[in-house]
C-alpha cells in the first residue's frame, strides 16, 4: 500500500474571549485548524489528520496556504514514505515543509509548521491503527502510561471579576476533580495580586495547590518583587516572570526564588530550548519546562527537544506542556512527560478532553482512540469533518 497526502486545507477559526493576562487580551484571539487528506481508505472514508495551534498566537492561515502546504502538495509523494512505503515518515513531511528555510527565525512560522505536523501525526497514527500515545512508545522502546497529570489553567483577568468569582472559578475545578489550578499574575499591582493569591489560597485550603502566571510581563525588578511576596505562599509554581528570552533574568531571578519555576512556552525551536537550559538558570530538580509542540514545529522538533534535554541530564517528567491540547497528552502518556495543561472552560472547542474522560484526583486516563483521539470530542470533530469534506 503506498500512501499519498490529497491536501492540505486550512481555515482560520475565532477562539475569541474577554479575557486577558498580565500582556495581552484575547478578544479577537484566532486559531488555525488543518486537515491532511490521505488517499487511504477506512470504512469507505479518507484517512484525515487534524490538527490546530495552541492558543495565544493568531492562526497562520497565510504562512500554511502560501508556503508549507504548497510544498507538501508539490512533493514526490515516495520522498514523504516511510521505509516500509505503508505509512507517512513525519520526518520526512517536517522536512519537505522544511525546503529552503534559513536557520533562526523561530517566530510564526514555527506555529504553522507545528499545525501541520499535528494533522500528519495524526494521520499516522490513524493509518497504523494506533493511539498516537502507543504509537509514540512504541517507536522509543518505552511503555505508554495512559495516566496523565493535567492541571486547571484560569484565573484571568476579566471585566468586572472579583476575588469571589475568582474564588468560585477555583472551586468549579476543584469539584472537577483537580489537584492544582493556575492562575494570572501581573494585571494588576503587586498589593492587588496578593490579595487574590490568598483568596484562591485560601478556597482550595489543602485540597489543591495554586500556580501563578505573569506571562512575561515583569522587569527583572519586578519580578524579585513579586519573587519575594510570592516565596511567601505554598505555590506549585512561578511561571514566566519575563521575557521568555531574557535567559540573565530568568537565572538572576533563582537567586530569589528558591521554590519551583515554570517557563519555556514561547520557546519555538530545540536551540532556544537548548539556550533556556545553558543560560537561564533552571534547575532539574524543581523547575518545569513548559515547550508546546504545537508552537514549536511540531512532534519531530519536540523530540529534538527532548533528546536534547537528556543530553543535559533532565527528566522528560520536569516537561509539562503549554496549551491544553490533546495533542500534547499523547506525548505525555507515550514519551513519560510531566503531565499537561488544561482549559475547562476557555478556548473551546480545541481544548479539553475526548467525551467522557473525567479528572479524578488531577489525572485523566487516555481513551484507546486511533490517532490523537480528536474523534471522540464531538463539538471538535464536527468542526473539523466540515473542514475535510
Amino acid at each position: 500500500m503506498s500512501v499519498r497526502i490529497i491536501d492540505v486545507r486550512e481555515v482560520t477559526k475565532p477562539i475569541a474571549s474577554p479575557i486577558r493576562n498580565a500582556y495581552i487580551d484575547f478578544s479577537k484571539m484566532t486559531t488555525s485548524l488543518v486537515a491532511v487528506v490521505t488517499d487511504v481508505i477506512r470504512d469507505g472514508k479518507p484517512v484525515v489528520g487534524y490538527g490546530f495551534n495552541s492558543n495565544g498566537r493568531y492562526g497562520q492561515g497565510g504562512l500554511i496556504r502560501e508556503r508549507f502546504a504548497p510544498r507538501l502538495r508539490e512533493a514526490d509523494p515516495v520522498t514523504l514514505l516511510n521505509e516500509a512505503g505503508d505509512n507517512l515518515d513525519p520526518d520526512k513531511v517536517w522536512a519537505a515543509m522544511m525546503t529552503n528555510e534559513k536557520p533562526g527565525g523561530h517566530g510564526e512560522r514555527s506555529v504553522a509548521v507545528g499545525t501541520i505536523d499535528m494533522a500528519v501525526w495524526d494521520a499516522v497514527a490513524k493509518i497504523a491503527g494506533k493511539p498516537l500515545f502507543r504509537l509514540l512508545a512504541e517507536r522509543h522502546g518505552l511503555t505508554a502510561n495512559p495516566r496523565v497529570f493535567v492541571y486547571a489553567a484560569g484565573g484571568y483577568y476579566y471585566p468586572g471579576k472579583d476575588n469571589s468569582a475568582l474564588r468560585g472559578e477555583m472551586r468549579g475545578y476543584l469539584d472537577r476533580g483537580y489537584n492544582v489550578v493556575k492562575m494570572k499574575i501581573g494585571g494588576a499591582s503587586l498589593r492587588e495580586d496578593a490579595g487574590r493569591i490568598e483568596a484562591v489560597l485560601a478556597e482550595i485550603g489543602s485540597q489543591a495547590q495554586l500556580a501563578v502566571d505573569a506571562n512575561g510581563r515583569f522587569d527583572l525588578g519586578t519580578a524579585i518583587a513579586y519573587a519575594k511576596m510570592l516565596r511567601d505562599y505554598p505555590l506549585f509554581w512561578y511561571e514566566e516572570a519575563g521575557d521568555p528570552l531574557d535567559y540573565e533574568l530568568q537565572a538572576a531571578l533563582a537567586e530569589h526564588y528558591p521554590n519551583a519555576m515554570a517557563t519555556g512556552e514561547n520557546l519555538f525551536s530545540h536551540q532556544d530550548a537548548r539556550n533556556l537550559i545553558r543560560h537561564g538558570g533552571m534547575r532539574k530538580d524543581r523547575d518545569w519546562l513548559q515547550f508546546d509542540c504545537a508552537l514549536s514545529y511540531g512532534l519531530c522538533e519536540y523530540q529534538r527537544t527532548l533528546a536534547m534535554l537528556k543530553d543535559y541530564g533532565w527528566s522528560p517528567s520536569r516537561c509539562v506542556p503549554h496549551g491544553g491540547h490533546q495533542m500534547s497528552l499523547n506525548i505525555a502518556a507515550g514519551l513519560g512527560l510531566g503531565g499537561n495543561e488544561s482549559y475547562p472552560d476557555l478556548f473551546q472547542p480545541y481544548g479539553g478532553f475526548p467525551d467522557g474522560v473525567k479528572v479524578i484526583d488531577g489525572h485523566i486516563t487516555m481513551p484507546e482512540l486511533p490517532g490523537i483521539g480528536f474523534e471522540g470530542k464531538s463539538d471538535l470533530i464536527t468542526e473539523m469533518r466540515a473542514l475535510a469534506s
